[in-house]
């Protein structure tokens, strides 16, 4: 599911800003994006984030602004001079383009890499938390109209299997009816007890019974997962097949026009469910 988080940490010479972004993705795939300095805790920032947001294409970033006299870096002394007098020989420049020249050479300036205490690092988890909260916010509101939408779906095409159902008895005539009027055409002799036999045996590789009651428990275990606590995108998934298969098989023996406008309204129904589904953890 998709949400976005972001929060702000002051501290006294720095600013530390903290983003988060989710997309939906069937598996975790986290990229994260931080200054070098906070790099040796990045593995206990992705289990933090794995841990809270379970599933998703996730993007984490941590911006450090220094905002305090404090700074990391600082000019090598000793060897920018030693750059500036090797340009010298070279070349005829004023001093500061000389510096200019040396300022941009390697080692020129040096970074101090210190460990994070570990009361700003308690800081930054606290963050992370929060923009996480902010995320399950996001997502606790999507998940509500995504819920509703589902339950509407489902609905419709309980009211779809309901019209199925009334309309079975009619099709099964249809189908007699359909049979007596060929034989009719023929104008041949037949036996009526064979005619018979035949016709009840033609019906019953036609029946839908089964999926008929097979359907209507695959929809009720749609609604009563949609009640659940826990993550169930991909259980919803599975009985979204289940529903899927058991209309397929109605639609492949209803030999009867009514009856598959039914199954293709059901289908239609089922597919927004689907691509919804991609959504859902």
């Amino acid at each position: 599911m998709t949400g976005y988080g972001k929060t702000v940490l002051q501290l006294p010479n720095k600013k530390l800003t903290i983003e988060i972004k989710s997309l939906n993705s069937k598996n975790l795939d986290l990229n994260a994006r931080m200054p070098s300095v906070y790099r040796g805790k990045e593995l206990d920032i992705r289990k933090i984030i794995a841990k809270a947001l379970v599933r998703g294409k996730i993007d984490f970033s941590l911006y450090l602004e220094t905002t305090g006299e404090a700074t990391t870096s600082e000019v090598n002394k000793n060897t920018v001079l030693a750059y500036m007098h090797q340009l010298r020989d070279l070349v005829e420049a004023e001093e500061v383009d000389l510096l200019q020249m040396a300022i941009r050479m390697p080692d020129a300036v040096v970074t101090d890499r210190k460990d994070i205490d570990e009361e700003e690092w308690g800081a930054i988890k606290q963050e992370i938390e929060k923009a996480l909260e902010n995320i399950h916010a996001y997502r606790t509101q999507e998940g509500g109209a995504l819920e509703n939408d589902f339950r509407i779906r489902i609905t419709n095409i309980s009211s779809l299997l309901e019209a199925v159902i009334e309309m079975d008895p009619e099709r099964v005539e249809g189908v007699r009816a359909r049979i007596r009027k060929g034989i009719d055409e023929l104008k041949e002799k037949i036996d009526e007890n064979r005619f018979e036999q035949e016709l009840i045996y033609y019906i019953e590789k036609f029946d839908i019974t089964e999926e008929k009651v097979r359907l209507k428990n695959h929809l009720e275990y749609f609604k009563s997962s949609l009640d659940s606590p826990d993550s169930n995108g991909k259980k919803l998934g599975f009985i979204s097949q289940e529903i899927g298969r058991e209309i397929n098989t109605i639609g492949s023996k209803a030999n009867y026009a009514p009856m598959q406008k039914l199954v293709i309204q059901m289908k239609d129904e089922l597919e927004k469910i689907k691509e919804q589904l991609l959504n859902v953890l």
